[in-house]
């Protein structure tokens, strides 16, 4: 790991030990960014070049407002894998319930947008993916021990076919 990586995950965890989210102020850039350069800027995290970033495109439950959010990903399969991890925080990130409120949707990894339909991963599928995502980035086993109580959801992106 290099030392900006560690320094990223450091901050990460101090803010987020502190109930620091910094999720929602960061997105807008980190999405404007994404998309103009066709996931050359953003296209992973800082510091963790196999921590790869996907936009998961969402609508939101209650308003029905389209959103996006950057998101590591893993992909098994032809379909995408992602954490709703929230940091650790003790509740699920608005994206997740808005996914399980509309989970037709679209996705966006490097240039290519593709229409995908979300479900949670049952138990076993979870404990066979939960190793690839700490696999590429550590913390999020912070993350897990930082949850609690809270069994943080994987979230599949699987293709809608015609």
């Amino acid at each position: 790991m290099s030392l900006y990586g560690r320094l990223t995950a450091a901050t990460s965890q101090f803010l987020n030990s502190h109930g620091v989210y910094l999720g929602q102020r960061a997105t807008k850039i980190h999405v404007a960014l994404y998309r103009r350069s066709g996931g050359r800027l953003g296209g992973h995290l800082p510091g963790w070049p196999q921590a790869r970033i996907v936009l998961v495109d969402h609508t939101g439950a209650k308003s029905g407002r389209r959103r996006t959010s950057p998101l590591m990903y893993h992909e098994d399969g032809d379909a995408v894998a992602v954490v709703a991890s929230k940091a650790g925080q003790p509740t699920n990130p608005a994206w997740f319930h808005n996914l399980t409120a509309n989970p037709e949707t679209t996705i966006q990894i490097g240039p290519e947008v593709r229409e995908v339909r979300a479900r949670v991963a049952g138990d076993e599928e979870r404990e066979r993916l939960w190793p690839e995502f700490v696999s590429f980035y550590p913390g999020y086993e912070f993350f897990r021990r930082h949850a609690g109580d809270r069994k943080i959801p994987i979230v599949i992106l699987e293709p809608r076919r015609a």
